[in-house]
């Protein structure tokens, strides 16, 4: 049930949330669906062909899910829950869950920290607020149009870097069985930003780089082609935290843009001429 409001002590009726409050709320359903991941958490999980791999990713996922539907559905009761992660593009209008229920999927079940449970609130094709619970650091990052990003309550803020040249950045892959033109595409930015930038990584999911962005760690991130479920609730932590997105070319994003890029005001635009070669 909903947490007692300071104000009043009364229990907000579902669905009639504020914002901030209704954000609040979400940050716990992550929280408790992240601690069940993380009592699946331990061994490599084995698999000897893709059916067994699917199988062991869908198991995560319908665990964390269990947790996250009828939270966020109590919670708003006329939003919609969209839970394939690797789906892209606009959403019809009206508001819609955006979920990752085991954002890292893969790493969880190779037993590498790098995961993460997410779920963004999006009002007519805009995200409004999103929690990421990192269940491994006991972390979590909130985010909510106009009030800023936060760490566990604490302001973020991007990178004040001004110099590529000094910058570290990240890329990920979007999905397995990528597109060649796209794998080519990633091939060659990895390639032109290792000549312009100082550092860069390559590692999935995308979210956990785009935390790392908000919170001024690194200093830009981009992918080619992606999902809802995988760059808005980091695109939304990031502006929130005074950076900037674009597609690769600089150009407004949206979720059927074909490229992504965020990065610290001071280096975006550096950024794009680097992967606009």
């Amino acid at each position: 049930m909903p947490e007692f409001t300071r104000t009043t002590g009364i229990a907000p009726a579902p669905g009639f949330l504020s914002d901030a409050d209704l954000l609040a709320q979400t940050a716990i359903a992550v929280r408790e669906a992240g601690a069940v991941l993380r009592e699946r958490f331990g061994d490599v999980v084995r698999y000897r062909t893709r059916e067994e791999l699917m199988d062991a990713l869908a198991a995560n996922d319908d665990a964390a899910l269990d947790v996250l539907r009828p939270r966020l559905t109590e919670l708003r009761p006329n939003a919609r829950l969209v839970e394939d992660e690797l789906a892209g593009g606009a959403l019809p209008s009206g508001e819609w869950w955006v979920l990752d229920p085991a954002e890292g999927n893969v790493n969880h079940l190779h037993a590498l920290p790098e995961w993460a449970v997410t779920a963004t609130l999006v009002r007519d094709n805009q995200p409004v607020l999103t929690a990421v619970h990192l269940p491994l650091t006991g972390e979590t990052y909130t985010a909510r149009v106009g009030a800023g990003a936060h760490l566990d309550g604490r302001p973020l803020h991007v990178s004040p870097t001004t110099d590529l040249g000094l910058s570290l950045v990240a890329t990920s892959q979007a999905r397995p069985d990528e597109d060649e033109d796209v794998v080519r595409r990633v091939g060659a930015s990895i390639t032109a930003m290792l000549f312009d930038a100082l550092v860069v990584r390559t590692s999935v999911p995308a979210t956990l780089h785009l935390l790392n962005l908000a919170a001024g760690r690194i200093d830009a991130f981009w992918q080619f082609a992606g999902a809802r479920a995988d760059l808005l609730p980091g695109a939304l932590l990031v502006t929130e935290a005074g950076g900037r997105i674009s597609d690769a070319e600089g150009r407004p994003w949206t979720p059927q843009s074909e490229s992504f890029l965020a990065a610290a005001p001071g280096v975006h635009t550096e950024a794009v001429t680097t992967l606009s070669r």
